[in-house]
């Protein structure tokens, strides 16, 4: 490819809605191009990242034993009310009707589908395993698209569905997705780690994340730098922080605290350390009755001071599921006071109390004492009030010990670009997706879903891939791989010719090479390299020439060396092998 018949359009200032660096990098690169909220077109230089990571991501799933097919990206609404979905999914499903007023849907996602497919066409255990892919576009309609790629609405996603007889064998292909995903993301050259995660809207009981590591991600990942252990913080199991609760050694006191609601306010207050003090959140649970008898469930959540609700741990407790936080009217009916001054100790109704495991540990601590203006101190477990509930519904915080015993917690973030489900039989068994086993007994089959992020990749890499000019592609995934940038080759036989020969030398021995052949000044065309991140630049001039030298400059640090004619293609070749 020569430059001269390519499409490079880069520009000196990003628009002014890019808010991250890759939205902002590639926007100027020329790679891609808004046409609406959240939706992009694709330009030449982007398209040819994208290109690359899906030949990848096929590599793989073809190693694994996946089997690529390809659904529609409009599906019945039919498919979707038989596995309970339509109703569910929320208004970031875009629904539609077609001209004979039947209900459509742009694919979000694709279980329903595969599961049809799977349902007709897999009938037997001799049918089984199989596990299906492809790469599709997808379309959530985000109520606020943002970070260019990151969180648009119309993105590129490679999902697979494994089928399997059992969940033993289920499990087993979910290992071996699992592995492809390291292989791949390895493959593409990021920084990622797989943590656990939580199943979301997907469904299913085992999930796991795959994150590119990024200042600028919007998750948070504990990880145990001495283990291999890694969470998102959602699921992040949180380790009391007292080996045992000590003895009671003060007597339990109201004392004023006017005007001090915030723990914070409180500990400074009393001239005590944050961490003797609990705090209260009160959560409803509306009863699925109607009429007067429909009166929510109110449950009290006791944390220490200074931790904070964990809101995934909590919706999975029992009885929790689709909580909400209390309002103003049912905390005052239940505590007889606003918040901010709320406890566990004499309410005015029954409330179902559950204290973080930590908060389990604590005595002689302090709590709301249901009065305006006051606290109580030295309320201890067992003597001033009954012993709790106790359970994990804290955020994990850096320095905290890791769940495996093995060091201490670190957090980082991360951008999520791949995501791995056990789904069991949550979708074969309300569509009824079944096969008849060997015994001759119909059985359901178990599921397992497997996402990757095509287009959400590319702006992950340059989050993680950049410097102050621009990007530096890992170099598998890099529009091209090496460019030739010819000095004054419209002034320069030499030039010309050298340029030429060694475009034809590395195509020759499969280089991915683009030669810049515009004629612009050096600046220009260095600059606009080095925005896009090509990862190897050779430099062709006269002044080198005149002593058979020629100019091998890495993206990554800008490093340059001045190394002979002959030598530079076995130099080059053997790095790009590397």
């Amino acid at each position: 490819m020569k430059a001269s018949q390519f499409h490079i359009a880069t520009l000196r200032d990003a628009p002014s809605d890019a808010e991250v660096i890759s939205h902002q990098l590639m926007t100027r690169a020329g790679m891609i191009r808004k046409l609406a909220g959240g939706i992009y077109n694709y330009m030449p230089m982007g398209l040819r990242v994208i290109r690359k990571i899906e030949a990848i991501v096929r590599q793989e799933m073809d190693a694994a034993g996946a089997i690529e097919l390809l659904m529609p990206i409009v599906q019945p609404a039919e498919l979707w009310m038989e596995s309970q979905r339509w109703q569910k999914y929320g208004p970031e499903l875009l629904r539609l009707k077609d001209r004979n007023d039947r209900d459509f849907l742009i694919q979000p996602t694709s279980e329903e589908v595969i599961t049809d497919i799977a349902r007709a066409e897999l009938r037997s255990y001799r049918d089984l395993p199989k596990n299906f892919y492809h790469i599709q576009t997808k379309f959530r309609d985000e109520r606020r698209p943002r970070f260019g790629l990151m969180r648009g609405r119309e993105f590129t996603m490679k999902d697979a569905y494994s089928f399997d007889r059992d969940r033993k064998a289920a499990l087993a292909s979910y290992q071996i997705m699992f592995d492809a995903y390291q292989r791949i993301f390895t493959r593409l050259g990021l920084s990622f780690r797989a943590v656990a995660a939580d199943t979301g809207a997907i469904g299913g009981s085992a999930s796991h994340e795959f994150q590119v590591i990024a200042q600028t991600g919007e998750d948070v990942i504990a990880y145990c730098p001495d283990s291999d252990y890694a969470a998102n913080v959602e699921l992040a199991q949180a380790l009391p922080l007292l080996d045992e609760r000590a003895l009671a050694s003060e007597p339990m006191q109201a004392v004023a605290t006017p005007g001090q609601s915030r723990c914070e306010d409180v500990a400074a207050y009393l001239k005590l350390a944050l961490q003797k003090t609990v705090k209260s959140l009160v959560l409803a649970v509306d009863s699925e009755l109607e009429g007067e008898s429909a009166q929510a469930e109110i449950y009290l959540l006791l944390l220490r001071g200074d931790h904070d609700l964990n809101e995934v741990k909590a919706g999975k407790l029992p009885g929790l599921s689709g909580f909400r936080f209390a309002s103003e009217a049912e905390i005052v009916s239940h505590f007889g006071c606003e918040p901010g001054y709320l406890g566990p100790i004499n309410t005015l109704k029954p409330v179902k109390l559950i204290a973080d495991h930590t908060v389990g540990r604590m005595s002689d601590f302090v709590c709301g004492a249901n009065q305006a203006g006051f606290h109580l101190t030295g309320v201890n477990w067992g003597r001033d009030l009954p012993e709790p509930m106790l359970a994990d519904l804290r955020n994990v915080r850096e320095g905290d010990p890791s769940p495996d015993g093995k060091g201490r917690l670190m957090l980082c973030r991360g951008i999520e670009v791949g995501h791995v489900f056990y789904l069991g039989t949550r979708y074969a068994e309300p569509m009824q997706a079944s096969f008849v086993d060997e015994d001759g007994s119909k059985k359901l089959m178990e599921m397992g879903c497997y996402g990757i992020g095509v287009t959400r990749l590319l702006g992950a890499a340059v989050e993680q891939n950049h410097d102050e000019r621009g990007i530096i592609w890992p170099e598998r995934i890099a529009p091209f791989r090496v460019v030739i940038v010819a000095l004054g080759l419209a002034k320069s036989q030499a030039v010309r010719e050298a340029s030429d020969a060694l475009y034809r030398r590395l195509q020759e021995a499969g280089v991915d090479v683009i030669l810049d052949d515009r004629d612009l000044r050096p600046g220009v065309m260095f600059a606009d390299w080095e925005l896009i991140g090509v990862p190897w630049r050779v430099t062709v001039g006269d002044r080198g020439l005149a002593q058979g030298l020629l100019e091998l400059t890495a993206r990554r640090g800008l490093h340059t060396e001045t190394l002979s004619i002959e030598s530079l293609v076995a130099v080059l070749t053997e790095r790009l092998a590397a």
